[in-house]
């Protein structure tokens, strides 16, 4: 082969590391996580990953450079958001891969009450058919961002205090942001201990509408009644 075909051909590897590069910190892939989410400022995503602002900002620096997000200032702040839906789904192939090679992922998956499809389609069938709403527990801007059809919208630090908006002749499914969000089950929690019935979903938005399974078709199907 002509050794400057050969550099070329070669290249691309070198490029393709740049997006192994700029997701190999676990604070990148939770930003990344975020995003999926929605639109939000590095304050925002500071508050919500539990890292500084000058941490958080520079992760993004690394993000924005493998073109994995863009930015734009909007006043004073400077709103982050990915660069396409491509990113989300490569997010969500990361993550199946990881879960498909990784025993810890596993455990950690069981430790947080996973389900399988046939639990995912049931519980999507009962809302259909009006056995059950759906409450999602996520931040304001993310369920204004996506959120499922109908879903009744209270975000979890004030769920305990406005349990009474929520219907109590028919059972409650809780989600929030996808299989390894904790807030849907704490949501549970206080659901149960308010006396009403509920249970968790364990995919959010962004989760549904990546993926390519039978829960995609059936979840836009799904229309419970509104808030």
């Amino acid at each position: 082969m002509d050794p400057a075909l050969r550099l070329v051909a070669l290249s691309h590897y070198e490029e393709l590391a740049r997006l192994g590069k700029a997701v190999s910190s676990p604070v990148r892939l939770q930003l990344l996580d975020l995003l999926r989410q929605g639109p939000k400022s590095v304050e925002v995503l500071s508050s919500h990953a539990g890292v500084p602002v000058a941490n958080t900002s520079q992760h993004l620096q690394q993000l924005r450079a493998a073109h994995l997000v863009t930015s734009e200032r909007q006043g004073q702040r400077t709103v982050y958001r990915l660069s396409n839906q491509d990113v989300s789904r490569f997010f969500v192939c990361l993550r199946q891969l990881g879960e498909g090679l990784l025993p810890e992922l596993d455990r950690l998956k069981q430790a947080l009450q996973g389900q399988d499809e046939p639990e995912r389609e049931a519980l999507l069938a009962r809302i259909a058919r009006g056995e059950a709403i759906l409450l999602d527990v996520r931040a304001d801007d993310e369920f204004a961002a996506n959120h499922l059809p109908g879903a009744f919208h209270i975000p979890l630090p004030e769920l305990a205090a406005r349990v009474d908006e929520l219907p109590k002749d028919t059972s409650v499914v809780a989600y929030c942001r996808g299989p390894y969000c904790p807030m849907a089950i704490t949501a549970v929690e206080i659901l149960h201990d308010a006396g009403f019935d509920a249970t968790h979903l364990d995919l959010g938005p962004s989760d549904i509408d990546d993926a390519a399974s039978p829960t995609t078709t059936l979840a836009k199907q799904t229309s419970p009644r509104s808030a």
